[in-house]
């Protein structure tokens, strides 16, 4: 074996990501890891230099679940680290691969309460899938190694990894670990036997897709699955990309803002296909759907991390396996001849298929989103990749765009607001060549809206929807739901946002009607700079069916 030069810790580290791949770094810079800033100078590494810690550990985020790799965040100790747990806690509850590493004080400081001390493991411990910090040079390959494997094993997640500042100006002469390959399982004949036969007796089954490890490949494998068998296939909320909404046996979204019809589907399946998802609060309708422990409909949860399995729903046929793993294995399952269900598929495919047309959605004032999104249903490529945080705004884009491929989605489930700019940001490094449309609320756009200069500095075209009704909206709803006519802190005064993307170097425009929509949108794509389309809706206009003094008045009548 060669003996090894020896090297900085800040360089081996830096090693240890090109060894394994990286490709993207997204950081804000500090004085507590310079040392690995230098390694990255000389290295094929992409650097994306981030306005704020959230939005840098949002947009590894956003790669994490493009690519299925870990996304990568560098930040500094205290406060930097505090700001990036906002994008930790999307990952964790996401499933998304991520690694973030973060500056720390000399060893010889700790427990003083120095500079920016903080205590990782106590910190993130319960939002990471693992936290350590590296206390001896020699082992920065070993322990890279492992988060890595770590973060894209069983259900895929954060880790946390602490660099004290003096260890990485230490020199050691160490091997580079060799590429991780995520750890997995294959569902066994027996399991794929009993799926064959659960199917078989069932009359009324429904998939439901969500999770993370899948790719392009396992989506078309299992599409072509669900075509042998009729199957009425769903997605989990904000998993939209998982399935083609264009396949005769796709069915819609089970999350917030279900189509009713679909919400009976579930409800009265006798078997339930659960493919990669937790059926957690939003899908489960407040943990409604499904009966706890039990089930009353018969499940098959599909999950890659075997703690899941079973630790709220007790299922039927446990398979533990990566989805991907589990859709190449359906090719060998047997189809019936005519499945019973055939007709109800079809059925409820037009369902679907009604419910995310917008042309008969009308709602107060000039601008109508219904219109919006079938300009954009028309306009856009199957390839652009839409991006949201959390607000109202965004049931606009869940039930109207009809997402036709893997990759072209990035929604937190975690309903993080902020989320959608740096996602977009994120996206058009990972893919350049790609449409990237994000769509924002005003409030949600504002709390990360800084990464709109990240966007400029690197010359990202991307194109912001920011649907301003001068208020934090979901909350608003919620409040003249439970507290009719009695509006507290949520009324938003807002700048323009035209004003605002000029003033970074983007292009900017107002938007006041649904005619004004289609020549800003196609002026923001001719610009080739980053856009803002600054969206002006009725403040009544809370959802494609309701508004908020339909929402006042009702709940007005419930208590008098």
């Amino acid at each position: 074996m060669a003996q090894q030069a020896s090297r900085l810790g800040g360089h081996i580290l830096v090693d240890q990501l090109v060894a394994q791949g990286v490709k993207h770094v997204f950081c804000v810079p500090g004085e507590s890891y310079l040392a690995v800033l230098d390694g990255l100078h000389d290295a094929d590494i992409q650097v994306t230099v981030c306005r704020q810690e959230g939005g840098a550990a949002m947009m590894a985020d956003a790669h994490g679940k493009l690519t299925g790799e870990p996304g990568i965040c560098m930040v500094t100790r205290g406060p930097g680290a505090s700001n990036a747990l906002a994008g930790v806690h999307i990952a964790k509850q996401d499933s998304t691969p991520l690694i973030l590493f973060v500056g720390q004080i000399e060893r010889g400081m700790r427990e003083r309460e120095a500079f920016q001390e903080m205590d990782y493991r106590a910190v993130f411990g319960t939002q990471a899938k693992w936290v350590t910090e590296i206390d001896q040079v020699e082992r920065i390959p070993e322990l890279v190694s492992r988060a890595f494997h770590i973060a894209t094993s069983g259900r895929p997640g954060p880790v946390v990894i602490a660099l004290p500042e003096d260890m990485l100006v230490e020199a050691a002469a160490v091997a580079d670990a060799p590429r991780y390959a995520p750890i997995d399982a294959a569902p066994s004949v027996g399991q794929l036997a009993d799926l064959e036969q659960l199917l078989a007796k069932a009359t009324r089954p429904v998939a439901i897709l969500g999770g993370s490890r899948w790719s392009e490949q396992a989506v078309q494998q299992f599409a072509a699955f669900a075509e042998r068998h009729a199957l009425p296939t769903s997605v989990s909320f904000r998993r939209q990309m998982l399935f083609p909404a264009d396949h005769p046996c796709y069915i819609g979204d089970v999350g917030l803002g279900i189509n009713p019809a679909l919400l009976k589907r579930v409800a009265d399946a006798d078997l339930i296909l659960l493919v990669g998802g937790r059926m957690s609060e939003n899908p489960s309708q407040a943990y409604t759907l499904l009966d706890i422990p039990v089930p009353r409909q018969k499940l098959v949860h599909v999950h890659p991390d075997s703690a899941e399995l079973a630790r709220v729903y007790r299922p039927t046929l446990a398979i533990n396996t990566s989805p991907a793993a589990f859709a190449e294995a359906l090719a060998g399952l047997k189809a019936p001849a005519a499945p019973a269900w055939a007709d109800d598929t079809r059925a409820m495919r037009e369902s679907y298929l009604k419910w995310s047309d917008p042309a008969a959605i009308r709602t107060p004032g000039a601008l109508q989103m219904g219109e919006v999104m079938a300009y954009l249903e028309k306009t856009l490529p199957a390839d652009a990749i839409m991006t949201n945080g959390a607000g109202n705004y965004a049931t606009w884009l869940h039930r109207f765009h009809r997402y036709t491929r893997y990759g072209t989605q990035l929604a937190p489930t975690s309903g993080s607001m902020g989320y959608g700019l740096p996602a977009a940001v994120g996206a058009k490094r990972v893919h350049p060549d790609k449409t990237v449309v994000c769509f924002a609320g005003d409030g949600c756009f504002l709390m990360h809206g800084q990464e709109f200069a990240t966007a400029v500095q690197y010359d990202l075209p991307i194109i912001v929807v920011l649907v301003d009704n001068g208020m934090y909206g979901t909350i608003r709803m919620h409040q003249e739901k439970h507290y009719p006519g009695r509006v507290s802190a949520t009324a938003l005064k807002n700048p323009d946002f035209a004003d605002y993307a000029r003033a970074f170097g983007g292009h900017g425009e107002r938007v006041e009607s649904s005619e004004q929509f289609g020549p800003a949108f196609e002026r923001a794509l001719a610009s080739g700079k980053p856009a803002i389309l600054h969206c002006l809706i009725d403040p009544e206009t809370i959802s494609p069916s309701t508004t908020l003094a339909r929402i006042r008045d009702a709940a007005l009548q419930a208590k008098s």
